[in-house]
């Protein structure tokens, strides 16, 4: 896995152990307990890499699907089910995950400014 040594990873977070090499995480990002971050897809037989930015924050329960690329200071909402690439500066929440907003900026660990 590709971890940065500034990213913090939660107690109850999940990182894809079935192909670790596709495990991407940038510097100061932060992952809440229970979110999950898959590397992988059994059901389309695909291994692939996973990526998220630098600066981002994955909520609670989140969910990043296999092959998925967040950008640079991304904030996920606690529950959201991110099936598709998340460009850099945003907000997004749901199921599955949209943009809420644009145009943000975070400090270290996702923390919105």
């Amino acid at each position: 896995m590709d971890i940065s040594k500034s990213a913090r990873i939660s107690f109850g977070t999940k990182l894809d152990r079935t192909y670790p090499v596709g495990i991407h995480i940038g510097d100061e990002s932060y992952f809440a307990s229970g979110s999950i971050m898959f590397s992988h897809d059994f059901c389309r037989d695909i291994k692939t890499h996973t990526y998220v930015g630098k600066k981002c924050f994955v909520g609670a329960n989140a969910i990043i699907m296999a092959g998925v690329k967040i950008g640079d200071e991304v904030i996920i909402g606690s529950g959201s089910i991110v099936t598709k690439d998340i460009p850099s500066n945003c907000i997004v929440a749901g199921n599955p995950a949209r943009i809420l907003r644009e145009g943000i900026k975070t400090k270290k660990f996702g923390q919105l400014l």
